[in-house]
């Protein structure tokens, strides 16, 4: 997960790894998002370090994370409050074929206090065009495909991870899904998460570096531990 980021955002390549966290009314609690590239997760070790962690499960309608069981599994064993996400490809399929492959392989949600809702990655393309060759209405389209047929099948809106130039590119900086998605924004330069996207007055989740003394991506979840357990009971 934003893996493509360094190469569109200079200033974020830059500062890769650097954590600009600072001080805020709002605890910020520690976490991470890992993939396949990660492979398995001494989770005995990382656990006591993190509240929580997002674990790639698809992409398109193509891929699925082989690391997936060991990792999502193994993290929720260890006490660590779990969720999946799905790398969108907006050109490979529409966003409801994704959104039920993403259920289908790991990407649904209950709620048990303990798992968070799925999460939908979409960033720039790393195998072509910027936008995926879609218009600003056709990405919004897309995405309120996926996000619609989450919604009925898992009964919970998933949060949308981007980045605001990203979001301001593809989808004409639409402000339409803050009333039901939480944000989950991806900035390595400006502290506080930076501007974000229209609509959203806060984020949920902000990913803060690309490496760190953890595994995989550097998070933080905008609240108390008790808020982070009402979006894995209530969605």
């Amino acid at each position: 997960m934003g893996s493509t980021i360094p190469s569109h955002e200079p200033v974020a390549q830059r500062s890769a790894g650097v954590a600009p966290v600072s001080a805020a009314a709002t605890p910020q609690l520690p976490g991470i998002d890992v993939s396949a590239y990660q492979g398995n997760v001494n989770w005995a070790s990382v656990a006591p370090y993190i509240d929580f962690v997002y674990i790639k499960a698809t992409e398109g309608t193509y891929y699925t994370n082989a690391y997936f069981a060991q990792q999502y599994n193994g993290s929720y064993n260890n006490g660590v409050i779990r969720g999946a996400y799905h790398f969108a490809i907006p050109s490979n399929s529409s966003g409801s074929a994704q959104a039920d492959y993403f259920i289908g392989h790991g990407g649904g949600w209950s709620a048990d206090g303990r798992t968070l809702p799925g999460a939908l990655d979409i960033e720039y393309n790393p195998y072509g065009a910027e936008c995926f060759g879609l218009s600003h209405s056709a990405m919004v389209s897309w995405i309120w495909n996926f996000v619609n047929e989450y919604a009925a099948r898992e009964h919970a809106y998933p949060p949308i991870y981007s980045t605001t130039d990203w979001w301001t590119t593809c989808t004409g900086n639409y402000s339409g899904f803050a009333a039901y998605d939480p944000l989950w924004i991806a900035n390595f330069s400006a502290s506080g998460g930076g501007p974000l996207p229209a609509g959203w007055g806060y984020y949920t989740f902000w990913q803060y570096a690309s490496s760190g003394s953890l595994p995989g991506d550097q998070d933080v979840f905008n609240g108390a531990y008790t808020r982070l357990q009402a979006l894995a009971t209530n969605g």
